[in-house]
């Protein structure tokens, strides 16, 4: 995801739920819909997730220093992941217990056409934001199903706003059918039901936003067709085979790479030298996310007790890493 796509759907995003938020806020006022306040604090805290967003974007662009040697790319993950816990505790969370509150003691609703003309208006808006998000993720979603694109991506940001955008759309329509059914069954219990189904589908998507989020946090690596590019792309001029290999997202755009390679034994210092600088060359040209590089030469033992790639770390390496500020 280029910083540019990526920015333009949290920014359409932003802008809906800022509008969405007020005009439902008032709904509330006017209504005492408790659906109303559900969806109006469900679109500040969307609207809060989108500043995280922003920020995390902008926190990941800063040099890598001698204590941060890496780099800040991770900065992404962590906002993400902080996206997921608000979602939980201030958007569902919330949701459940005042659609519990308006379970137990439910109250006629005023006004319900002001709530239903402020939910359509809602979720014209709330389209607005998920065809931009669908729009931008459309090209790096490739061949994927969009549920592989939310399980696949690296970059957490995309998803964020795509699964929010699909939460806030099911949310209106639920707050709907409350409002609706509330109004011509003459039972304002239903308000309440659509504040609690509400609250359950925010808690769901923060858990799935959650695991996804810890999962990059911890350190994923690269696509297995990028990881057959960079084993493929090692072999050449001076290098046999590839031994071993590692590879780790040091944020969505920045790739680790380790690997341990095989060379002839009759292989002098500078062409060993030369060999890795061109094999650094050749995974850079065919991954160029692939900016910090390690290789450790070897000699070639034997293929029969060779470990598989990715089965050991590397140790003594070679490094063209980020410049320490």
């Amino acid at each position: 995801m280029s910083a540019a796509g990526g920015s333009k759907a949290i920014v359409a995003a932003l802008g809906a739920n800022l509008g969405i938020a007020v005009i439902k806020f008032i709904a509330f006022a006017i209504t005492g819909s408790s659906s109303m306040l559900a969806e109006g604090v469900h679109s500040v805290v969307d609207s809060g997730n989108q500043g995280l967003l922003l920020r995390g974007g902008r926190s990941a662009k800063r040099r890598a220093t001698a204590d941060h040697p890496f780099g800040y790319g991770r900065d992404r993950y962590v906002y993400g992941f902080l996206v997921a816990l608000m979602l939980f505790s201030a958007g569902g969370l919330f949701a459940l217990y005042e659609g519990v509150e308006k379970v137990r003691h439910p109250h006629e609703l005023e006004s319900p056409v002001v709530a239903v003309i402020v939910l359509l208006i809602a979720i014209g808006l709330e389209g607005f934001s998920l065809r931009t998000a669908i729009g931008e993720s459309r090209h790096l979603k490739g061949d994927d199903t969009w549920f592989g694109f939310i399980r696949h991506a690296k970059n957490p940001e995309l998803p964020v706003v795509l699964l929010e955008d699909v939460a806030a759309l099911t949310g209106l329509v639920f707050a709907l059918g409350g409002v609706g059914i509330a109004v011509l069954a003459d039972a304002p219990i239903w308000d309440g039901i659509g504040t609690c189904a509400i609250g359950a589908l925010l808690i769901v998507v923060a858990i799935v936003l959650v695991i996804e989020t810890k999962s990059l946090l911890l350190g994923e690596s690269a696509a297995p067709v990028e990881v057959r590019a960079i084993e493929s792309a090692l072999v050449g001029d001076g290098v046999e085979r590839v031994i071993h290999l590692r590879t780790m997202h040091l944020g969505p755009d920045e790739l680790l790479v380790g690997a341990k390679i095989a060379m002839p034994a009759s292989a002098e210092l500078p062409d060993v030298a030369a060999a890795i600088d061109a094999a650094e060359a050749r995974v850079r040209a065919a991954v160029p996310t692939a900016r910090v590089i390690y290789l450790e030469p070897d000699l070639d033992r034997g293929r029969a007790g060779a470990l598989p790639a990715g089965a050991a770390p590397p140790s003594t390496m070679s490094h063209d890493g980020p410049a320490f500020e």
